[in-house]
């Protein structure tokens, strides 16, 4: 397939949240339980979010977030399975990290589960030293987050 007039995007406006929530059903084994209003947070929280585009057909998607110096993540990297195979998904890790907010990061972190060659090629390396994770039990919704922040007694 010649991908030539696929355009990457660095513009979250140009965003159509209902088509990145059916990318990510279809195509990310690890979003299928994402909501379209949390994307949308997700979103307004992350620079770069770098999407890619077939005319009018969201085919790619990548965000990251960063202190801009020391350290950053690269999250949520998706292809269409259609599209896959064709050198879109390297371009679009490879546009992250060419970003301003980006490509001065000293240390640039991501997860991955089944993808660590690609991400070698790339030029990733294998990072034994920084596996932990904390599973939030308090998830709050947003007006109990409020609350919180508030100062107010937030009911169970």
């Amino acid at each position: 397939m010649d991908c030539r007039h696929i355009q990457f995007c660095d513009q979250k406006g140009q965003i159509d949240l209902e088509q990145l929530k059916a990318l990510l059903q279809l195509a990310a084994f690890w979003a299928q339980e994402r909501r379209t209003e949390d994307l949308a947070v997700a979103i307004i929280n992350s620079e770069p979010v770098i999407t890619a585009w077939d005319n009018d057909q969201l085919i790619g998607f990548a965000r990251a977030t960063s202190d801009g110096i020391y350290r950053a993540t690269i999250w949520d990297v998706v292809i269409h399975p259609n599209y896959q195979g064709l050198g879109l998904g390297r371009r679009l890790v490879e546009t992250v990290l060419a970003h301003p907010r980006m490509n001065r990061v000293e240390r640039i972190y991501l997860m991955t589960t089944h993808q660590q060659q690609f991400y070698e090629r790339i030029g990733f390396e294998y990072n034994s030293s920084t596996t932990m994770v904390l599973h939030n039990p308090l998830v709050a919704t947003p007006s109990e987050l409020l609350a919180v922040i508030n100062g107010e007694q937030v009911s169970q």
